[in-house]
């Protein structure tokens, strides 16, 4: 069975909202006086690399066979004196080194990529169904796993839904979900070609102070299969989430073109002057005949699909095109001197 995205509607994430580990720690009761984020990054980038230079995992068990479990992925500690076994390597060895500004500040992070996945790959904003285990660097306790694949927003609402903490943002994006899927005789849905890796992030980049894994300025490990994922589309504007991120920094949430206090992300009205961003876009139906071979249209810059349905072999696909009526530069819905409304003229 071709693999299908999930479709996870706004009205579905209000009312069920995710609190997962991974998720940002918002405790409104925390009072713990925090570090400077200048000081502790390099505390951290220290703790991991520490980490990084005295464990091993299980290399040569993911170089045969196919759809390896998050569960297959074993890290040890190289005992003092000790050679890394045959058949392991040092994660020093492995893992790639990244980096990214947050908060005005610069972090390393770091990937062991065991298997990019086969599928498609999601960007920051969308949702996605993983299965995943979070542990402490310090001690390696696990503080939260699951073994059953679980939907979650990369990026939430920040109103009914919350999304994940900065790491995951960046991690999972790199990484491709699954081809595709099969149901076995039982009902079981088993995932083929996901993508599976380990990321090691610095508290600056998880839960910082916050102690929602039993103590402040832990440094984290998740190991995570990536299944599926689904394009988000937070406020139903019909233009996908991470095309409101118009500084391309990786944050929806400093886009608030009309200043009206809602990101346009989360906006019905992105330049308030009066028309929904969705009236602002162009529409188009296409109409393909694949009984007659007709191939699927290749869309135009800014041109987005909304919707698709298939009947006896007709396939109906509805778009909306960012539209510059007055090629100023400036897209129509986010220029409040254009009030042109496309579904009236159409």
């Amino acid at each position: 069975m071709k693999i299908k995205t999930l479709k996870l509607s706004l009205y579905l994430l209000a009312l069920v909202a995710v609190f997962v580990s991974c998720e940002q720690d918002d405790d409104p009761t925390n009072t713990f006086t925090e570090e400077d984020r200048d000081v502790q990054q390099l505390k951290d980038k220290d703790s991991l690399l520490d980490y990084l230079n005295t464990h091993y995992y299980n290399s040569s068990f993911f170089e045969s066979g196919t759809n390896h479990k998050y569960t297959d992925i074993v890290i040890t500690e190289l005992e003092e004196g000790e050679d890394v076994p045959s058949g392991s390597t040092l994660l020093i060895d492995d893992i790639e080194i990244h980096t990214t500004v947050f908060l005005d500040y610069d972090y390393e992070y770091y990937i062991l990529r065991i298997n990019q996945g086969e599928g498609g790959s999601p960007k920051f904003t969308d949702a996605v169904r993983m299965r995943y285990e979070g542990s402490s660097v310090v001690d390696g306790d696990i503080f939260d796993s699951r073994a059953t694949p679980i939907d979650l927003s990369l990026v939430g609402n920040s109103i009914s839904t919350f999304g994940t903490i900065r790491g995951w943002q960046l991690v999972i994006p790199s990484f491709n979900s699954a081809m595709d899927f099969n149901i076995d005789g039982n009902g079981n849905v088993n995932y083929n070609g996901f993508g599976l890796g380990v990321m090691f992030l610095p508290s600056g980049l998880a839960y910082y102070s916050g102690i929602t894994t039993g103590s402040p300025y832990d440094n984290l490990i998740f190991k995570f299969e990536l299944l599926q994922y689904d394009e988000a589309d937070h406020d139903l504007d019909e233009l996908p989430s991470h095309i409101e991120d118009l500084d391309g920094d990786l944050d929806v949430n400093n886009d608030d073109t009309d200043d009206d206090g809602f990101p346009n992300y989360i906006d019905f009205d992105d330049d308030g002057d009066g028309v929904s961003t969705t009236d602002e876009l162009m529409p188009k139906q296409y109409i393909v005949d694949t009984n007659m071979g007709e191939g699927e249209p290749t869309l135009e810059t800014n041109e987005y699909e909304t919707s698709r349905s298939e009947n006896n072999g007709i396939i109906t696909i509805n778009t909306v095109t960012i539209a510059d009526s007055n090629s100023d530069g400036l897209a129509d819905y986010l220029d409040e001197d254009i009030t042109i409304n496309y579904n009236e003229e159409n």
